[in-house]
């Protein structure tokens, strides 16, 4: 990622607190902000002597649970001894007063970032061996040993689904600004299917998808995990359908899907070679009713979108003309998530 010119940062405060609270920082700072739909806004921080990242809340009235830099600093710090390839965590500032929201700094990772899961920049014959490495990365998370790690109590235990669907309808029926009878079907058909408990609780990452990796810059190597802000304690399959359902996108900046891409002549992996390089890794035979769990994730999808929708029609959204275009997505998220349904 590139970052653009500098939004508001207080760079001298910053550069104070962390004299006195990060040892071996030299000041002063010079601080871009990165560009994109980051909800947790991000700087470049550049230094006589080094390079980090500030992540921080964004300012004002936030909804309670939304926006937890606190969790993410949380979770890499306690990977960094771990397959699961992170920046390094320095400090956190839960002090509001310094800043006006609470912020976290750790190291600048050089790397590759792909926005495009057709990887247009790449030789074809270095496009498959960067889908691979994703998904060893991605069992790598869910392999994580959360006791040893300390993240045993990142999150609630059992009724991950049934607690994600409440969650999601409750958050849908809040911004509902039509009838959408997919929407309700889905709804009604994921509440009455959910999978028996498995057993299986694991690190989830909660946003997995090629855009939140770094890749070193002279090999397919996860150089770094970006964007932890949604991760928890979970159902693994929910990680893995994210990655699915975000392939059946129609391709191009704004869907970033490998829909109607003819994988085979462009190098890449189709949807089941990554689904059993996964189950290989982590020593599964098979996932059953692999279905339901991606209908859970266009649902969910769907469930994010008519929040933005809401959002602009109120007159909250950032760009409002993208956020009208996006909500038109909803009734089409419930009828892939319906799809996939009949396909259990």
């Amino acid at each position: 990622m590139t970052p653009h010119a500098t939004a508001q940062l207080d760079t001298e405060a910053v550069a104070k607190w962390l004299s006195e609270h990060m040892p071996g920082f030299e000041g002063p700072i010079e601080a871009t902000k990165f560009p994109g739909g980051q909800s947790n806004p991000t700087f470049l921080l550049k230094t006589p002597k080094a390079n980090y990242v500030l992540r921080r809340k964004p300012s004002g009235q936030l909804l309670k649970s939304a926006h937890a830099v606190d969790r993410e600093f949380r979770v890499q710090r306690a990977l960094a001894e771990t397959d699961v390839p992170v920046a390094k965590m320095h400090v956190l500032c839960e002090d509001d007063s310094v800043i006006g929201s609470m912020f976290y700094v750790m190291d600048h990772v050089q790397g590759r970032h792909f926005d495009d899961p057709r990887l247009p920049d790449l030789a074809h014959d270095e496009r498959r061996p960067l889908m691979d490495e994703m998904n060893r990365v991605l069992a790598a998370i869910h392999g994580v040993d959360l006791a040893a790690t300390g993240l045993d109590d990142y999150g609630p235990e059992g009724s991950y689904y049934a607690r994600q669907i409440g969650r999601w309808t409750k958050q849908y029926r809040a911004s509902e600004t039509e009838d959408i009878p997919q929407m309700e079907e889905l709804i009604a058909w994921l509440e009455a299917n959910m999978p028996e408990d498995d057993g299986q609780r694991t690190l989830v990452h909660g946003d997995y998808r090629i855009d939140n990796i770094l890749f070193a810059t002279d090999a397919p190597r996860c150089a770094a995990v970006l964007d932890w802000e949604l991760s928890t304690t979970g159902h693994p399959y929910a990680d893995l359908g994210a990655v699915i359902m975000q392939w059946g996108m129609p391709p191009g900046n704004e869907g970033r899907g490998l829909a109607g891409v003819d994988r085979h002549a462009q190098g890449l992996m189709t949807d089941q070679e990554f689904i059993e390089a996964y189950c290989a890794r982590r020593g599964i035979a098979g996932i059953d009713r692999f279905g339901f769990y991606l209908a859970f994730n266009y649902f969910r999808m769907g469930a994010i979108l008519q929040g933005v929708l809401k959002r602009a029609l109120d007159g909250n959204a950032s760009n409002p003309e993208r956020a009208m275009r996006l909500g038109d997505y909803v009734p089409r998220f419930a009828e892939a998530g319906l799809k996939a349904a009949r396909n259990v």
